[in-house]
């Protein structure tokens, strides 16, 4: 929630002082226009905002942000530097700024300036959605705590999330997406975080970055930015990101599954889709839980978001609730097919340490383990050894292998190398075709992975399947 004196202080101008308008939010899709938002006009290669302002208006949107000319039939109020101040128009109006992302984020570095806040940044190659769903559900037994929508991690989403910050709100989880250096720097120069998160340094977006090492860089920008009373939490068990200890001037709160970390881990069973068990050690103190995330990899998640609670200071009887009864809806989901077939749906992206991760929850089911895998993009230098590791994988614990693409015959090729034979193993080129393959040979108990990077919509063979219920 913000105002247009909010707006024009932003954007260097007087903030005025006639009555307040008040935002709702702000939007950058003009079908997610709602009463009283502001609809700020983006523009971009494939779509230009400024060709939805009437959408927008038609939604309910109270204003528009704008940088170019648009229909004369909308009043535009011009808060340009040296642009002479009108009165404000009535009705549905356009604000014209000279740079509609920049407005957006001065705007929300006030926003953010306004409210005595505690922030929780996190960042990492996988699992940053996880933890921040996690973390909020912990943190939020103490505080009222605003959390990105979706995947709104980058310079868009972070400020959009921040515009939602209300007077109540006591602490934000914001999770910070890395493209290129200084993109973190940027998202921390608006939230000010007082605790960092790092989840693990992959080899996701290295086709971008460049290499592992240029990622731990940039994803170190976060542990940088904290102030010397802030906190870092970070992942031992990872040594690109224990590396990090040593460029932070906050506290440090190491995690893993070593007795010599802070907060550390043991006794770990992975009870399927039942979630996992634990033991949780720090400062002298131990505690069992049952955990509802599914995976023995999730244990790291919940390191995390205990450390996040320990940070700020709730007690361990606030952080246990807060991770016993998580209810946050993951991006795995687990339905079932007429056949009885239980389907793993990881199909959102994928990586070669999320996919390890999923056919290792894989391995923890009873029943014929079927992996459905896709390529994984983005992988840079590390193209041909990521597939090769999921390959590796794939043979120790699939009966089945079945790949789509180009880039999952290499996963086909590495699992043969390492005794998988070749008749156990299915290689596509059209979904179509895997849905045919699934339909007339999936069994009731068989559990079935479907991974693949995003651009392969591999969720359209769930969908699919799910349509013979």
């Amino acid at each position: 929630m913000f105002t247009l004196a909010d707006i024009l202080e932003s954007n260097g101008r007087d903030r005025g002082d006639g009555p307040a308008m008040v935002f709702a939010e702000a939007v950058v899709d003009s079908r997610l226009a709602i009463p009283a938002s502001l609809f700020i006009a983006m523009p971009g290669e494939n779509s230009d905002g400024h060709s939805h302002i009437s959408d927008a208006f038609k939604n309910g949107a109270r204003a528009a942000l704008i940088e170019k000319d648009v229909d004369p039939a909308f009043p535009v109020l011009d808060v340009r530097s040296g642009a002479a101040m009108t009165p404000i128009p009535e009705g549905h109006f356009c604000i014209r700024v000279e740079n509609t992302l920049n407005a957006l984020q001065s705007l929300a570095s006030l926003r953010r300036s306004q409210i005595n806040l505690k922030v929780i940044g996190i960042t990492g190659s996988v699992g940053k959605s996880t933890t921040k769903e996690l973390v909020a559900e912990v943190i939020s037994q103490k505080y009222r705590t605003l959390k990105n929508l979706g995947n709104q991690n980058n310079e868009i989403g972070l400020p959009l999330t921040l515009l939602r910050l209300g007077r109540s709100h006591e602490c934000a989880v914001l999770e910070m997406g890395f493209y290129v250096p200084g993109e973190i720097t940027q998202l921390c120069q608006i939230a000010k975080p007082q605790v960092g998160i790092v989840t693990n340094i992959g080899t996701v977006h290295a086709e971008r970055a460049g290499s592992q090492e240029i990622i731990a860089r940039g994803k170190a920008e976060l542990v940088q930015s904290l102030p010397a009373e802030g906190t870092a939490i970070l992942n031992f068990d990872d040594p690109w990101v224990k590396a990090m200890a040593d460029q932070t001037r906050s506290r440090v709160i190491s995690y893993g599954l070593n007795p010599a970390f802070d907060l550390w881990a043991d006794e770990i069973e992975g009870l399927g889709m039942s979630g996992i068990r634990l033991r949780l050690h720090y400062d002298g103190v131990s505690t069992s839980l049952h955990v509802p995330l599914i995976g023995r990899h999730s244990v790291h998640t919940v390191l995390r978001a205990a450390a996040a609670g320990l940070a700020e200071e709730l007690s361990w009887g606030q952080i246990q609730y807060g991770l016993t009864h998580a209810t946050s809806q993951l991006r795995l989901v687990a339905v079932h097919t007429r056949q009885g077939a239980l389907l793993l749906d990881d199909s959102y992206n994928a990586s070669p340490e999320s996919t390890l991760a999923a056919l290792n929850l894989l391995g923890e089911l009873q029943g014929r383990k079927i992996a459905v895998l896709g390529g994984m993009f983005e992988l840079g230098q590390y193209e041909q050894k990521g597939h090769e590791l999921v390959g590796l994988r794939v043979a120790e614990i699939a009966d089945r292998l079945i790949t789509f693409g180009e880039h999952a015959r290499m996963i086909a090729d590495a699992a043969i190398e390492a005794g998988m034979p070749a008749s156990r193993i299915i290689r596509f080129d059209e979904l179509n075709d895997i849905v045919a393959e699934l339909q007339s040979t999936l069994k009731e108990d068989d559990v079935v992975l479907v991974k693949g990077s995003h651009g392969l919509r591999m969720d359209r063979i769930v969908s699919a399947l799910e349509e013979q219920e």
